[in-house]
């Protein structure tokens, strides 16, 4: 075991080094990630000998949170207000890219069985790579942004049918009759089991769990793996079991904040994942990938693209949003390493093919980061060759995206009454808090809230907090203030910040930090009183009246007894 540690401690200190070229080179972290491992295989260094079963039960649970996280962000409402477009240009795509796919691949010499397998395994364009690469350009709600991403949810759903056909016709034998009522059973019976979970089960377990941040980190764990192996012991895949474990959860009003604590422990082990993947290749691996692998790394670069442009463009999308949409599929997925695996461990393909597929992975996912970085450039340098086919007879505006003026974090005591003031004023405004039954009273006032730890730096880039013009935050712990001032002034620059702490002692540091100013309750306490007080004699009638203002105060407080 301490040899393990030891290996682990070198790929891993290799990664961090090649991954420091990477960030140089802009490139997303999972091309270090397969390099590090090529770099620790045989082919190499041959760091990584011995001990095999660690490394596949660590690439295992890999595998399993990526699937998790996979179910978990399936946005089904997201795809509904986007309509059949994105329906319409992924299926499209994923049917072209792999019936053209098994062609060029047949004709490479591969039996029919690895073509199709490799084909469809090229049809997937990586999500997390996707969404990063328009977060990093602020991109994700322009039109062709929000398409991209209602494409990648086609595709999700897509690859999660596929999956459940690898592992029914992996269960053995049987004709094609029996083979699909199989399917047909275990789709039914999974969709039955999710809406059972979601509707009735997990609602009243995560509403009594949810204001602990740590307990929801334990029992979204907990019910990963604990689904996972039920639905392996019942006779699915163990991944399928992973991608129902995050359905489940998916529709949670707590999805957010379930998703931001996950995310950081899936990536650790998905970078083991990969490292351990790209260490299996071989001399005669890459020797024997190396054609295959080019011709079909011309045909993602190239062939995906201008699948995506003409199926956008019959959709009657400009030019420049058609473009720009087929540049984001210019790679593969995380998730074709997965297929390729799951075939391989059902028997049906020999392995070879995840040699190839690997060597496609490194280079579209290289060029297509700087296609992607810079396709408006792009689109302008080819501009005079679209000009040719005379002018874009379609036109469309960017459709307004939802955005709040005013984010006010935590409801409890302050909050309640900023939110009543800013309702009358008819400021357009959201909640951020972390109490289940504030968030629950909210939402039945159809005030926008969103359930979250503040503390969260990923939860808080989800947000949009760029384009609001004022955060106004309720909570006095310092520690909570500083990390969410200093986050938000990355954000924005131009905002007005208002923290509230309790005590003096950090007011210099959260000021130091961005806030434009900080509410002390105790010296607005004293101000208020002090006001009384010039108003003149405090007699019964005086008393009366504050007593009865007071309790209209607290009968408009709607939250309050869910609350205290």
């Amino acid at each position: 075991m301490e040899n393990v540690f030891l290996q682990l401690s070198i790929i891993l200190g290799i990664t961090v080094a090649i991954a420091f070229v990477m960030r140089l080179l802009r490139q997303p972290l999972m091309s270090a990630y397969i390099v590090a491992g090529i770099l620790s295989g045989p082919v190499f260094l041959n760091v990584l000998h011995g001990e095999h079963d660690v490394y596949k039960t660590l690439s295992q649970l890999g595998v399993v949170l990526l699937l998790f996280v996979v179910g978990l962000n399936l946005n089904f409402e997201h795809l509904k207000k986007i309509g059949k477009a994105s329906l319409f240009a992924g299926v499209s795509q994923v049917l072209f890219t792999g019936i053209i796919g098994t062609g060029i691949l047949l004709l490479l010499g591969f039996s029919l069985l690895s073509a199709v397998y490799l084909a469809v395994a090229i049809t997937f364009s990586s999500t997390i790579i996707i969404v990063k690469l328009l977060s990093d350009k602020k991109d994700m709600e322009k039109t062709y942004g929000r398409y991209t991403v209602g494409l990648m949810i086609v595709q999700d759903v897509i690859a999660i049918l596929v999956m459940m056909v690898v592992t029914t016709l992996g269960n053995g034998g049987g004709d094609w009759q029996q083979l699909a009522a199989a399917f047909f059973l275990k789709t039914i019976a999974l969709i039955a089991l999710v809406y059972f979970l979601a509707r009735f089960l997990l609602p009243k377990i995560l509403d009594s769990i949810a204001n602990s941040g740590e307990f929801l980190f334990i029992f979204t764990l907990t019910w990963c793996f604990g689904i996972a192996s039920l639905l392996q012991w019942l006779g699915f895949s163990l991944e399928m079991g992973a991608i129902v474990a995050g359905l489940s959860l998916g529709s949670s009003p707590y999805q957010q904040e379930i998703s931001s604590r996950i995310r950081p422990l899936r990536d650790f082990f998905i970078v083991l994942f990969f490292i351990i993947l790209g260490s299996e290749m071989t001399l005669a691996d890459v020797h024997s990938a190396i054609l295959p692998a080019i011709i079909l790394s011309l045909f993602i670069l190239l062939g995906n693209p201008f699948i995506l442009y003409r199926s956008f463009r019959w959709l009657k999308f400009t030019r420049r949003n058609s473009f720009l949409a087929g540049l984001t599929a210019a790679q593969v997925s995380e998730f074709g390493f997965v297929l390729l695996l799951t075939g391989a461990s059902v028997g049906h393909i020999m392995g070879q093919e995840i040699g190839v597929f690997t060597l496609v992975a490194l280079v579209t996912i290289f060029v297509s980061s700087y296609v992607v970085t810079y396709g408006d450039r792009l689109y302008l340098w080819l501009q005079p060759l679209f000009q040719v086919f005379g002018k874009d007879k379609y036109q469309q505006h960017e459709e307004s995206v939802v955005r709040y003026d005013v984010w006010v974090f935590g409801y409890h005591r302050l909050g309640w009454k900023i939110c009543e003031a800013l309702q009358e004023q008819g400021v357009k405004f959201a909640v951020v808090d972390f109490n289940p039954s504030a968030i629950t009273k909210l939402r039945q006032r159809n005030i926008p809230a969103f359930f979250g730890d503040v503390t969260d730096i990923e939860f808080l880039e989800s947000l949009g907090l760029e384009k609001a013009k004022m955060v106004i935050s309720t909570i006095p712990d310092p520690d909570v203030e500083l990390t969410l001032v200093r986050q938000l002034r990355k954000q924005s620059e131009k905002a007005k910040i208002i923290a509230t702490l309790y005590h003096t002692q950090y007011i210099d540091d959260v000021y130091e930090a961005g806030a434009d100013f900080v509410m002390l309750p105790h010296l607005l306490g004293g101000t208020w009183m002090a006001e009384i007080l010039k108003e003149g004699k405090l007699t019964k009638r005086t008393f009366a009246r504050l007593r009865k203002e007071q309790k209209e105060e607290m009968v408009s407080r709607v939250t309050a007894e869910a609350i205290q």
